[in-house]
């Protein structure tokens, strides 16, 4: 098993050299990935809050290190240009020899399309996910795409360089259980974050119920490589038992991501006592 940091953007997180220097702690403690959040708005309409540019944070992060690997957990694709994200994560993929992991989802902040004039309707941000992604995904192999679909048209037109990573850069898709859709979608790339709790009884998910999700893409993917589960939570939360990341692990995670802290200095604390691997 693998250990990252899901780490917040806005607030007092809202500074990309922060971030960039939380990440190259994180990568002297040991972590193995560093990932910040994608969100436009910060805050609430009466009480807004200033939040940092992801990619311009993801561009010191880069700088700032040299093996950890580092992404936006989850990009909500339906608000973004499919061709830019395309173009900036190829570009930060060249800038960090190839350790960027795209994480791409719906979009849970309903308020930030809204506020733009985008579609809020889950169907609409469902098609231009899945849209979005293959044309990501073809612009990667460095040839001319045209693309026509319900929701984007490009091209003929070619996006160069092509990623540092082949065949591409891992594409890991949002998902909750039970819901099989999401899955479905998961199946058909690279990995999976999964949401911290159950999506119908809104508990937190499970061991025996990660296994049942492992089953599940398994049984959707066959033999189609390797694959990528990982998994949310806070692990120095009391009540939590010894082995529950093994159990965690024998169900079928790959990646365990430990949630943000309240504050920069405790984010800084956690981070350099070590991934939990690292605890006796």
């Amino acid at each position: 098993m693998k250990f990252g940091l899901d780490v917040g953007t806005a607030g007092r997180f809202s500074d990309a050299r922060l971030l960039a220097g939380l990440a190259a702690d994180a990568e002297a403690a040991g972590w193995d990935g560093f990932f910040i959040w994608d969100i436009l708005l910060g805050g609430s309409q009466t009480a807004p809050e200033p939040v940092v540019d992801p990619w311009v944070a993801l561009t010191a992060i880069a700088l700032a290190t040299s093996r950890i690997r580092f992404g936006a957990f989850m990009t909500p694709l339906p608000r973004r240009r499919p061709w830019d994200v395309a173009r900036c994560v190829a570009s930060l993929d060249r800038l960090s020899g190839g350790r960027i992991i795209l994480g791409a989802g719906l979009g849970y902040q309903q308020d930030e399309f809204a506020a733009i004039g985008e579609d809020t309707a889950a169907a609409v941000r469902a098609g231009k996910l899945d849209e979005g992604l293959a044309i990501i995904d073809q612009l990667w192999r460095g040839q001319p795409v045209t693309f026509t679909g319900q929701h984007y048209r490009f091209g003929p037109a070619a996006i160069l360089p092509t990623p540092y990573q082949e065949p591409r850069v891992p594409v890991w898709t949002a998902a909750g259980w039970p819901r099989r859709r999401p899955l479905h979608r998961a199946a058909r790339w690279d990995g999976t974050y999964l949401m911290t709790v159950n999506q119908e009884t809104r508990e937190l998910l499970r061991p025996d119920e990660v296994a049942a999700i492992h089953d599940y893409l398994t049984g959707l993917r066959g033999d189609a490589g390797s694959f990528d589960i990982a998994i949310n939570g806070d692990i120095s939360h009391a009540g939590q038992p010894a082995d529950t990341l093994a159990r965690y692990e024998q169900a079928g995670a790959t990646w365990w991501v430990e949630l943000c802290s309240d504050t920069p200095e405790q984010e800084r604390d956690r981070i350099r006592q070590g991934p939990p691997r690292r605890k006796p």
